[in-house]
């Protein structure tokens, strides 16, 4: 009897040792604080994949999830800034930004002072450093309902088509672009009987979908998973004219969506791509950090595939995009790995 009263003493001592060794390993942990967005999108979901893999290091990443959203995702890291929560956000973290995620163009864009920050007081952010660069590929993608008989947008204006028009998020402006290649806008297609649109609605009822997409669960690209799948759709290829265009202009490039990408998709269609999810900070960013970030994401890449998008790591590109300068610790590391001559 005594024995196990003993033996029940030393137990809860050893658990309550483990308790008292696990909160000071934490408090003892270095904080920073990640700007993404909810866990479930692109620029969260590798949030939470850097939070995990930085725990191994004595890193604590506190994740701001109301920190994405196009370009104001690099407006907040560069200014260092947590925003507000909204009345659907969790508790954001207090304290600066220490370092983000955004796609590639965006923080390309972000440092030239191009296309979506152009008319930004700030200017260009040439404080914005990188950090690594992981792939994540999506595809442009236009498709029609197999019964609508359109083998080429050309037809909307040469017919007046009628036709309604589903995109996603923030390819509403793209989707225009890609209508003015054909000398449409936005009020020649209602003039028709026809519009263009992002809602639930037009989701349901549209004859044309475009926009990037990938086989990816998350919110910019789950539309093209659900409706491929309850959708009879024919895929158009776009003119190289304007694929060159759209390349030249936002720095994309030319690949083809593969075989099968989606149900329907019989066979590879040559079209405009994107890939890079950016993770990246300022130059006022402790070298410490930026070293060890590009380290553990290196050290510990298989963990990039368990998430809901489709990431990949490759020493060739990680450590580049586009111009936008290294951070020198991130710099170092590549360099003592052998990855940037």
């Amino acid at each position: 009897m005594r024995r196990t009263h003993l033996m029940f003493i030393c137990g809860v001592l050893a658990i309550g040792m483990l308790s008292v060794s696990a909160s000071l390993a934490q408090s003892s942990a270095k904080v920073a604080v990640f700007g993404g967005s909810g866990p479930n999108a692109g620029w969260g979901s590798i949030g939470v994949i850097v939070r995990e893999i930085m725990k191994l290091y004595d890193w604590d990443v506190q994740l701001c999830s109301a920190c994405a959203g196009a370009e104001r995702a690099a407006r907040l890291v560069a200014a260092a800034a947590v925003p507000a929560a909204g009345p659907n956000d969790p508790p954001q973290p207090k304290g600066r930004l220490d370092f983000g995620a955004t796609g590639a163009q965006y923080l390309w864009w972000a440092y030239q002072g191009t296309h979506g920050f152009a008319k930004d007081t700030e200017g260009p952010r040439k404080q914005l450093r990188l950090i690594a660069n992981v792939q994540s590929p999506s595809y442009l993608v236009v498709a029609v309902k197999g019964g609508s008989g359109i083998t080429d947008l050309a037809q909307i204006k040469e017919k007046r088509l009628p036709v309604h028009i589903f995109t996603l998020m923030r390819d509403g402006d793209l989707a225009l672009t890609i209508l003015n290649y054909y000398g449409l806008t936005k009020e020649a297609l209602e003039s028709f009987g026809g519009s263009i649109g992002t809602g639930a609605g037009d989701r349901k009822a549209f004859d044309i979908m475009m926009g990037f997409a990938a086989m990816d669960n998350m919110p910019e690209y789950e539309a093209w998973v659900d409706v491929t799948q309850r959708l009879d759709l024919k895929y158009l290829e776009l003119p190289q004219e304007l694929r060159t265009k759209l390349v030249r202009e936002f720095d994309w490039q030319e690949q083809k969506i593969p075989l099968g990408l989606f149900r329907g998709v019989d066979h590879p269609i040559p079209a405009v791509v994107r890939t890079g999810t950016a993770l990246y900070g300022r130059a006022d960013m402790a070298d410490d950090l930026a070293y060890t970030l590009a380290k553990a994401l290196d050290e510990h890449q298989d963990l990039l595939q368990w998430s809901n998008v489709t990431y990949s790591y490759n020493p060739h590109t990680v450590w580049k995009a586009f111009g936008v300068p290294l951070h020198p610790g991130a710099e170092r590391y590549y360099r003592e790995r052998g990855y940037l001559k």
